[in-house]
């Protein structure tokens, strides 16, 4: 049962922008505790009617491609257009420790520092696609706090990064100046979902190189179905360091939202987002049941052995544990 005293205190908090009850809240919903499931999930239906009026972009790219300096330039933009910006970077979890470097904010010093803005880092843990599993969750909280452009920050760039474009509603791909190679090495899948695809460190003897891959990128994604109809990808050339490019990026933005808002498109989006959140909630709580079934739980090991050692099939294995474990919920 919830605890409606902390609850109604954290709502209230969020509500006046609070940034200690915001850090408060986002703990909450983020914890993996059991106790605080109940907490985490009467906060958030308290605050939901406060959420969902932000612009939710999601940005990847490639390590090294200065994925935190574009950020914290964007966003100092963004605010000087009278915006706030909140920032949920999901830092890389290490596989031998499970801990992980959370330093987007060393790395945003001036962005972090501003009244307007919000940094959070969080552990991505063993999520696919590097999105910490209650990301979403935590949007709504910012937003609820009145952060009106929301800002996913993913780890690295691949196939299972196609994960963030589940949850927000324009995906900017970041890429570095020298096309050819990128293009033949990049993964098509991240550039099948990306809205926008920004070449950074366009600016110095990078310049020129970095306005031939954005000439490479446009002719590339003409060839590709876009993703979100009525939306086609737009590609340009940006500069986090001398802020060249960073106001058109913005522009289309708002253009971006504009058109798509027009059309039901950004409704219909989220729509589908929110039931895919919700059939991934209940294939973890099912996963989560089946393992921690006494029956289930005696016969893994075993039964992990029997596959490994070639004596029995996955699928035949796996629907007797499936079986097993039907039949024990039906007989309960």
């Amino acid at each position: 049962m919830a605890d409606s005293g902390r609850v109604e205190a954290l709502a209230r908090g969020v509500r006046a922008g609070e940034r200690r009850a915001l850090a408060r809240a986002i703990t909450l919903v983020e914890s993996s505790r059991d106790e605080d499931r109940p907490d985490a999930e009467a906060l958030l239906a308290a605050l939901l009617p406060d959420s969902g009026r932000s612009i939710r972009l999601g940005i990847s790219g490639v390590p090294g491609v200065g994925k935190s300096t574009f950020i914290e330039a964007f966003g100092l933009h963004v605010i000087g257009r009278g915006h706030r910006v909140a920032v949920l970077a999901v830092d890389p979890s290490s596989k031998v420790s499970g801990g992980s470097i959370l330093g987007d904010k060393t790395r945003m010093e001036m962005l972090s520092r501003h009244p307007h803005a919000f940094i959070r880092p969080s552990p991505a843990g063993r999520t696919l696609g590097g999105v910490a599993r209650r990301t979403r969750e935590a949007m709504l909280l910012v937003e609820a706090a009145g952060f009106d452009v929301v800002i996913v920050e993913t780890v690295g760039v691949g196939q299972s990064e196609t994960t963030v474009a589940e949850m927000v509603d324009l995906f900017l791909l970041l890429l570095l100046p020298g096309g050819g190679d990128e293009l033949q090495g990049l993964k098509k899948g991240i550039v099948e979902i990306a809205d926008l695809l920004l070449v950074n460190k366009a600016d110095g003897d990078l310049a020129p190189a970095a306005k031939r891959t954005a000439a490479d990128y446009r002719g590339a994604v003409r060839m590709l179905r876009p993703s979100n109809p009525p939306w086609k990808p737009e590609v340009e050339p940006v500069s986090a360091v001398t802020g060249e490019g960073l106001a058109a990026a913005w522009g289309t933005v708002e253009r971006y939202r504009t058109l798509m808002d027009g059309a039901g498109a950004l409704a219909r989006r989220r729509g589908a987002q929110a039931r895919s959140a919700l059939w991934t909630e209940i294939e973890s709580g099912l996963l989560a049941a089946f393992r921690q079934d006494p029956a289930i739980a005696d016969r893994i090991a075993e039964t992990e052995r029997l596959v490994t050692g070639g004596r029995q099939t996955p699928a035949a294995a796996g629907r007797d544990l499936v079986g097993r474990f039907l039949g024990r919920k039906s007989a309960g």
